[in-house]
């Protein structure tokens, strides 16, 4: 797809490239390569190896990343909709793996949709600690939403806010930030050509507007000693190596943590930074610091184009809001302050006693504490989470289900994040047959009396069962007289 490619893009490339721009520019003729990430939450590496039949090849910088071949198609198998993997282009699995997240850290994908990176996130606390996901934008929380149910977090909670209004309620709460910050996309023209013919010159200056304020507000929701990954899918110097080196500028307590350049990743250019102050010894610190970035090329490594910059809080304290910050806090209700007028409305008092029950005789073994009701739903949050009065909310934790006429309906995010362990009443479904893509579709499936199986103290075998595949939950039916209702969403079936 070279000669599609825009003129302009092309000659800046040029002229930053030099010798290395005809490796470059013939990356664009060669195939494109493929990537999931298995999903650890769900299935160990050693366990989906043995269950694939695809034929995969390891991404060395991501530890659970694999290459697949195009006509394995994973996004038309059984184990896609139980959440077993994600599938991933594969440079963009390098920045969760540089922010370096420990199971019970509080981490925060500042600019999460479709869902990728959370998920990845997700994976790495291991249930543990806090997951924060936001989006800006309305119309791409729905996925958003979809990628956690379907790879059983738990411990996530989805924002739709704009992250100026998030530091009111979380300044110096987080220990690890990813900014996989909106960009002019450049390393993803050979992935997506349709990118490529619209791009334009401008586009540069008006993400790096954006990126700036980011990095900004991300800082000062970071607590001293914590890490913030920032990342981009371009190659503009502007929106990458300046846009660190004027970070670093503004904020001394910063430092770059080199990155190992290894498996084909390079180092970001200190060359490319323009300095702003030119001869001052931090301009010139912050130009160096920025050689301890890396970016991953299309030239020099199986994957698309990457920039990514591990960043460091070195302070030991947070600092003050600005006065602009302090007059944010006074109107934004982030510490309860002008709260909404339908926060006044009379809640309807629902009776929980359902939800118990359900939870008492279906899966016993999970914890129920923290539980928050909106209206008629019920989930249960991470502990330790600040006051979000004001902030919109779209999952304030894991999403258990609803009670309606005093009757508790579990939700499809209960099933997925379940185990099959934990599970009472349970229905085996197997890839070798046929009933587990009729489930998938929605169909009604006939299933004996011996097919429903129990555990623990459960007596009868009617009503809601788990139902999975090769072991791995996919969803609910209700069980009755030798028919299993179907209880698989509509949205998610099998097309």
């Amino acid at each position: 797809m070279g000669n599609q490619l825009p003129e302009a893009f092309m000659s800046k490339m040029e002229q930053l490239l030099g010798a290395e721009y005809p490796a470059f520019l013939a990356s664009y003729d060669e195939e494109r390569w493929y990537g999931l990430r298995v999903n650890t939450l769900k299935c160990s590496v050693e366990r989906f190896l043995e269950l694939t039949s695809m034929q995969l090849e390891p991404v060395p910088w991501a530890s659970t990343g694999f290459y697949y071949r195009e006509e394995d198609r994973p996004g038309k198998h059984p184990y896609y909709h139980a959440g077993l993997y994600y599938i991933q282009e594969p440079s963009a699995m390098a920045p969760v793996e540089l922010l370096d997240v420990r199971p019970g850290d509080r981490v925060l994908d500042l600019c999460a949709a479709p869902g990728g990176k959370s998920t990845q996130l997700a994976s790495k606390l291991e249930g543990q600690g806090v997951l924060v996901t936001n989006d800006i934008h309305p119309d791409r929380i729905k996925a958003l939403v979809k990628n956690i149910e379907l790879n059983g977090v738990r411990n996530a909670v989805i924002l739709n806010e704009r992250p100026e209004k998030l530091q009111v309620p979380f300044r110096g709460f987080f220990d690890k930030i990813l900014i996989d910050a909106p960009c002019s996309g450049e390393g993803m023209f050979r992935k997506e050509e349709e990118m490529a013919k619209a791009w334009q010159p401008a586009w540069v200056d008006r993400y790096a507007g954006m990126q700036r304020d980011l990095l900004k507000q991300a800082a000062a929701m970071l607590r001293p000693g914590g890490r913030m990954v920032y990342s981009t899918c371009t190659f503009s110097p502007e929106e990458n190596e300046e846009m660190i080196a004027e970070f670093l500028r503004g904020h001394a307590h910063f430092e770059v943590v080199p990155v190992p350049k290894e498996h084909g990743l390079r180092p970001g250019n200190p060359e490319w930074v323009e300095y702003v102050e030119f001869g001052s010894a931090r301009a010139a610190e912050a130009a160096r610091q920025v050689g301890d970035s890396v970016r991953l090329w299309p030239h020099h490594l199986h994957g698309e184009g990457h920039f990514v910059a591990v960043l460091e809080h070195r302070g030991d304290s947070v600092p003050a809001p600005t006065k602009k910050e302090r007059m944010q806090e006074e109107w934004f209700p982030g510490k309860g302050k002008f709260l909404d007028k339908k926060s006044f409305k009379r809640q309807t008092v629902v009776d929980l006693e359902p939800f118990y029950t359900f939870m008492k005789e279906m899966a016993p073994s999970i914890p129920i504490s923290n539980m928050i009701l909106h209206g008629e739903y019920v989930y249960v949050a991470p502990e330790g989470l600040p006051d979000l009065s004001g902030i919109r909310v779209i999952r304030p934790g894991w999403y258990m289900g609803s009670i309606r006429k005093q009757r508790f309906e579990p939700s499809h995010a209960l099933a997925m994040g379940l185990q099959r362990e934990d599970a009472q009443r349970w229905i085996s479904l197997s890839t070798a047959e046929g009933a587990a893509i009729r489930y998938l579709k929605g169909e009604t499936l006939e299933m004996t009396e011996e097919q429903v199986e129990l555990t623990g103290e459960i007596a009868k075998k009617k009503g809601y069962c788990l139902v999975g595949i090769d072991g791995f939950p996919v969803g609910w039916g209700k069980w009755l007289d030798g028919l299993l209702k179907n209880e698989y969403p509509p949205g998610w079936r099998w097309t």
